[in-house]
C-alpha cells in the first residue's frame, strides 16, 4: 500500500531572480523569467540554498465557564526568505542592503550604501530546478543583519540575506505556481 507520492518530493536548492516592485509577474512554469520581463535578474549562487518561514500569532479567547479556549485569533503574520549570497559582487551588496550607488572607474567599481531611510523594496522569485513549482514574493525588504566572513581554506565569503515580507496594495505578500501533479 502507496504512503505517499514520491513524485511530490520537492528536491535541490533552486534558482532565485530579484526585481523592481510591480515587475511583471510570470503566469506559468515554462516562460523563462526574463522572457516574462527584463527585469527579473538571477540572484546567482546561494551558499546553502534558501528557507521560505511563515509564521502566525496567536491568542486564546478564553472563558471562565471552560477549560479550553472558546476561539483562537491570530495577531500576526510573518513571512520571509533567507539565503546567504556565495557571490560578492557590487550588484549582491546592493540587494543586500536595499539599495544604494554603484559608480564604475577604470579598473574598479565602488559601493556605497543607502542612507537610513531611503532602502528600496523589491521583489524575489524562486524556480525548483525540476521547474515544476515558482514561487513570487511580491514586497520584500531585506532586515537581517550582514555579515560577511572571511576565513581560511575553502571557507568562502557570503552576503546572509533575510527578507521580510510586506502586504503589497491589492495582492497577497506571495504566490505559488506548481505543475497540476501537486494540486
Amino acid at each position: 500500500m502507496a504512503r505517499g507520492n514520491p513524485a511530490n518530493l520537492a528536491l535541490g536548492p533552486g534558482k532565485l531572480y530579484i526585481a523592481v516592485l510591480g515587475t511583471t509577474e510570470p503566469t506559468d512554469l515554462t516562460t523563462p523569467w526574463e522572457t516574462v520581463s527584463a527585469a527579473w535578474i538571477p540572484l546567482g549562487y546561494t551558499d546553502e540554498g534558501s528557507t521560505f518561514n511563515y509564521s502566525v500569532d496567536s491568542e486564546n479567547v478564553e472563558v471562565a465557564e471552560e477549560l479550553d479556549p472558546v476561539a483562537v485569533a491570530l495577531t500576526s503574520r510573518e513571512l520571509g526568505l533567507s539565503f546567504a549570497l556565495a557571490e560578492i559582487t557590487a550588484s549582491n551588496l546592493k540587494r543586500a542592503l536595499n539599495g544604494g550607488t554603484i559608480t564604475p572607474g577604470t579598473g574598479i567599481v565602488v559601493f556605497e550604501p543607502p542612507a537610513l531611510g531611503e532602502e528600496v523594496r523589491t521583489m524575489l522569485g524562486w524556480e525548483s530546478e525540476d521547474a515544476t513549482e515558482r514561487w513570487v514574493y511580491r514586497k520584500c525588504l531585506q532586515i537581517g543583519a550582514m555579515e560577511m566572513s572571511r576565513a581560511k581554506g575553502a571557507a568562502k565569503a557570503t552576503i546572509s540575506c533575510d527578507y521580510r515580507l510586506e502586504k503589497p496594495a491589492e495582492l497577497p505578500a506571495f504566490k505559488a505556481i506548481m505543475t497540476t501533479a501537486r494540486a
